[in-house]
C-alpha cells in the first residue's frame, strides 16, 4: 500500500524545536520531490519546505527560512522537518507530499502546537 504517514507533533513552548517524520511506505522517497506543508482553519494550505528529488535543492517558505531544515533519509525511507525556534504563528497541522509519477501522494497530518 502507497502512503505517508507523519509523526513528530505535539505541543511545545515558543522558542522550542520539534522534530517531523514522514515515512513512507509502497514507494521510495529517493528521486522523489517531498514537500511539508501547514495549514490552520484559518489559512489555506501553505508550503512550508520542499526537497528537490536529487536532494541538491530545498527550498522554504520566507517564514521558516533560518529556523527551519527539510531532509530526506532515502536509507529509512523517510523525510524530515527540523524546526527550531519555533513561534505560536507556526502552529498547525503539518503534511509531508511527495510529487511521484503517478500523482501526488499527502498523509494525514500531524499537529503542532506552539504555545506557553
Amino acid at each position: 500500500q502507497v502512503q505517508l504517514v507523519e509523526s513528530g507533533g505535539g505541543l511545545v513552548q515558543p522558542g522550542g524545536s520539534l522534530r517531523l517524520s514522514c515515512a513512507a511506505s509502497g514507494f521510495a522517497l529517493s528521486n522523489v520531490g517531498m514537500s511539508w506543508y501547514r495549514q490552520t482553519p484559518e489559512k489555506e494550505r501553505d508550503l512550508v519546505a520542499h526537497i528537490s528529488p536529487s536532494g541538491l535543492s530545498t527550498n522554504y517558505a520566507d517564514s521558516v527560512k533560518g529556523r527551519f531544515t527539510i531532509s530526506r533519509d532515502s536509507a529509512r525511507n523517510t523525510l524530515y522537518l527540523i524546526m527550531n525556534n519555533l513561534k505560536p504563528d507556526d502552529t498547525a497541522i503539518y503534511f509531508c507530499r511527495a510529487s511521484t509519477a503517478q500523482g501526488y501522494i499527502r498523509g494525514p497530518g500531524t499537529q503542532v502546537r506552539v504555545s506557553s
